[in-house]
């Protein structure tokens, strides 16, 4: 079970993750998250620029301010497309803010597309983190250790590169017949838990809201050739991860704050 599962996550970096990249860089996807939305409606003050990715900015927007980052230096691992690390420079302004990714044609995106004072992008694996000792402030983990083969040697590493009183700002899901093993990792993690909230209902609201988006977007991922298998599967894969995450689905999103003593 553990082979198939190591292969299917290297397969997913390998391959598809970069597959994405090319075939949505065109269209200029910056983010790669579920998104999130409250009720009331969070009304997050934002440019005219960032507006059509708002439900997903939201999702960072809430992990992030968790603590205060002004002045401090960041480091997202898992950091996609670097939409949400370009958010985050402009608007809580850290002193720094470092981006990783294991996927190389991503970083080269970021690089190319995102071009900020104190903003980098660099390649490395989220399980021997390129970094020294108490490198940063906070550690910033949005919708990516769920495809992490050794996720408690994750959290090793996020432990070595904070410095003492630094943050771990973490937002992620686990399937039900998994939670109570996450839990139990985290518990372990030699960070303590400050707070942790059950975020499920405001990723559908925010999937309702990004519905057309996830339309477009499943359209240009698939080659045309395979737009009939698209109709019958690629939307009902969509719509299954929707269900999933409603109240009794077996999808268990959550956002944690962690702090280093």
């Amino acid at each position: 079970m553990w082979t198939i599962k190591a292969k299917f996550i290297q397969f997913i970096y390998q391959y598809f993750y970069p597959y994405l990249t090319r075939r949505l860089r065109s269209d200029d996807v910056l983010f790669l998250n579920y998104g999130y939305e409250e009720d009331p409606p969070m009304g997050v003050p934002l440019s005219a620029a960032d507006e059509h990715d708002r439900y997903f900015i939201q999702l960072y927007h809430r992990t992030a301010t968790q603590v205060d980052l002004a002045g401090k230096r960041v480091l997202e691992v898992g950091c996609g497309h670097g939409g949400g690390a370009s958010y985050l420079m402009r608007t809580v302004h850290p002193a720094c803010y470092t981006g990783l990714d294991l996927n190389p044609v991503g970083i080269a995106f970021c690089q190319k597309r995102h071009h900020l004072d104190g903003l980098e992008f660099v390649k490395g694996d989220a399980e021997h983190l390129p970094f020294p000792d108490q490198s940063f402030d906070a550690v910033i983990n949005i919708e990516s250790s769920h495809l992490y083969r050794e996720f408690p040697r994750f959290l090793d590493e996020v432990g070595r590169v904070l410095r003492p009183g630094g943050h771990f700002l973490y937002a992620d899901f686990r399937f039900a017949d998994t939670v109570a093993g996450w839990e139990a990792q985290l518990a372990n993690a030699p960070m303590a838990e400050l707070s942790h909230t059950t975020i499920n209902e405001q990723v559908v609201r925010g999937m309702e809201r990004n519905s057309q988006w996830w339309v477009r977007a499943v359209d240009r991922l698939v080659p045309a050739v395979l737009h009939r298998w698209l109709l019958v599967n690629g939307y009902v894969l969509v719509w299954r991860v929707y269900q999933d995450m409603q109240s009794g689905g077996s999808t268990d999103y959550r956002m944690y704050c962690f702090a280093k003593a």
